[in-house]
C-alpha cells in the first residue's frame, strides 16, 4: 500500500498539550531547585507533588483520552520500532500521526523515570532532619538512604533524557525538516497515513 500525501490534522488534544508544557516547566524548575536551590527544599517538594498529579493524569489520559494520547494506540512492537529507526536517517519528514514508534519509547522512558524519581523523593531521607520525604518514616533508614541515592542519580538521568528530547527535536527540524514544537502548541500536525 502506498503512502498517502501528507495533510494537516489535529493530533494533540488541549489536555495533552497542557500536560506536556506543565510537566516540562515543573521538571526543569524542580531539577534546577534540586541542583542549585536553597538548602530548604519546600518548593522542590511542592513541585514534586504537582508532578505526581500530572503523572497520574497522564496515566488516566493514556487509557481514556483521545486516540493519539492512548498508550494502546501509539506504543508499537519491535518490528515497527526497528523499521522506523532504519528510516530515521532519511532527510525527509516522517509525518507520523502522533508519536512515532521511537518517540513512543522516549515517552514511556520519561514517564517511567519521572515516576521512579517522584517515588524515590517521597521516601528519601538525607539525614538533615529538614528535607525528609513525607514517607521516609514508613521505611527503614537503609531504604530511605537508597531512595536518596536513586533520587540523585535519577535527577542526572532526567537531565540526560531532557537533553536527548531537545536534540531529537532539533534533529527533526534541521535534518528531517519536520517541526515537532508547533504541533505541541497548536495541536495540528502534518500527517501521512500509511
Amino acid at each position: 500500500m502506498k503512502d498517502q500525501p501528507a495533510r494537516k490534522e489535529r493530533v494533540w488534544d488541549p489536555a495533552l498539550r497542557a500536560f506536556h508544557w506543565a510537566l516540562a516547566t515543573l521538571v526543569i524548575a524542580n531539577w534546577l531547585l534540586g541542583k542549585f536551590g536553597p538548602s530548604i527544599m519546600t518548593l522542590h517538594f511542592w513541585l514534586g507533588y504537582a508532578i505526581i498529579g500530572l503523572l497520574a493524569f497522564r496515566l488516566i489520559w493514556g487509557i481514556v483520552g483521545p486516540a493519539s494520547a492512548r498508550f494502546g494506540q501509539f506504543v508499537r512492537g519491535p518490528r515497527a520500532i526497528l523499521s522506523y529507526a532504519r528510516d530515521m536517517g532519511r532527510p525527509q519528514p516522517s509525518n507520523w500521526p502522533g508519536h512515532s514508534p521511537v518517540g513512543a519509547l522516549a515517552v514511556l522512558a520519561m514517564l517511567a523515570i519521572l515516576t521512579m524519581q517522584v517515588g524515590s523523593g517521597l521516601f528519601a531521607d538525607p539525614d538533615d532532619y529538614i528535607n525528609v520525604g513525607p514517607l521516609a518514616s514508613q521505611v527503614g533508614s537503609e531504604t530511605s538512604r537508597a531512595a536518596l541515592r536513586w533520587h540523585y542519580r535519577g535527577a542526572d538521568l532526567i537531565f540526560v533524557l531532557v537533553v536527548l528530547h531537545v536534540a531529537a527535536i532539533v534533529f527533526y527540524r534541521l535534518w528531517k525538516r519536520e517541526d515537532l514544537v508547533r504541533p505541541m502548541i497548536t495541536g495540528w500536525k502534518w500527517v501521512r497515513r500509511r
